[in-house]
């Protein structure tokens, strides 16, 4: 089986960009799963039904999620009613799913949403903790999308499960990572699938905004760049049988 694992899409412009290069890709590549980190995918942080469902039509099968989850309270009740969007499991009460499964005939395919504990939310449970109540014997392939701010608490979880999950990606940071890799256990794995939206931005918003902000130390109005995009992502081949990750490819596509 062949998973494909897309970075955080930004903005509308990030939407439309996925929706251009997904479905050639597919094709091209011999996907059998898109998993796609979506919290941003509306303008001004977010995500929305309108975001999601773009998403969706554009051929991604789950959309992972992160810290701002539920920044537009639109999304609540679509977050409760759609079993193929997650958000991190260990907000202690939130809407939504922290987890799904999805049904490939052949195999079934667990997705599960954590959050980091460092430089992240208050008041989160313990992702190390809850991970080993979230794991399923019923499903072969689990893939977990860890989003989190430091490497060290990504490496570690990616370390924690490995042998007992078939993936681990890092979202939240919006730079990919050079360490795409199998781990020795078997567990398919990078620190940070990267990003999907404006290349020449800081996490997709205009440069100029946030040198002004980290120069003045005043609140901004986040802007994105309206430019050339890129598409960031890690392919992963797992083995039906073994359910352990073979190989990694990651890409940036422009």
């Amino acid at each position: 089986m062949r998973i494909l694992c897309i970075g955080d899409v930004v903005g509308k412009i990030g939407c439309e960009f996925l929706r251009e290069k997904l479905p050639p890709l597919k094709r091209v590549k011999g996907i059998d799963l898109v998993v796609c980190n979506g919290e941003n995918s509306s303008d001004g942080n977010g995500i929305t039904p309108a975001s999601a469902d773009y998403l969706f039509d554009s051929g991604v099968d789950v959309i992972t999620l992160g810290n701002h989850s539920f920044r537009r309270r639109e999304a609540y009740e679509y977050l409760d009613t759609k079993p193929y969007i997650i958000r991190p499991a260990n907000f202690p009460s939130a809407p939504g799913f922290g987890s799904c499964v999805v049904d490939m005939g052949r195999v079934r395919v667990k997705v599960i949403n954590l959050m980091g504990s460092l430089f992240m939310e208050n008041g989160l449970v313990n992702p190390f903790n809850l991970v080993d109540t979230l794991l399923d014997s019923d499903c072969k392939i689990t893939v977990v999308d860890f989003h989190a701010e430091t490497t060290s608490e990504k490496l570690a979880m990616g370390y924690y499960l490995d042998g007992r999950v078939s993936v681990v990606f890092g979202t939240h940071t919006h730079v990919q990572t050079s360490d795409d890799r199998v781990l020795e256990k078997g567990t398919g794995y990078i620190t940070d699938l990267g990003m999907t939206g404006p290349m020449n931005s800081v996490l997709g918003v205009k440069p100029e905004i946030i040198i002004d902000k980290f120069k003045t130390c005043m609140p901004q109005r986040f802007e994105l760049r309206r430019d050339k995009c890129k598409l960031e992502c890690v392919i992963f081949e797992v083995d039906d049988k073994t359910c352990k990750t073979i190989l990694t490819e990651r890409l940036r596509i422009v």
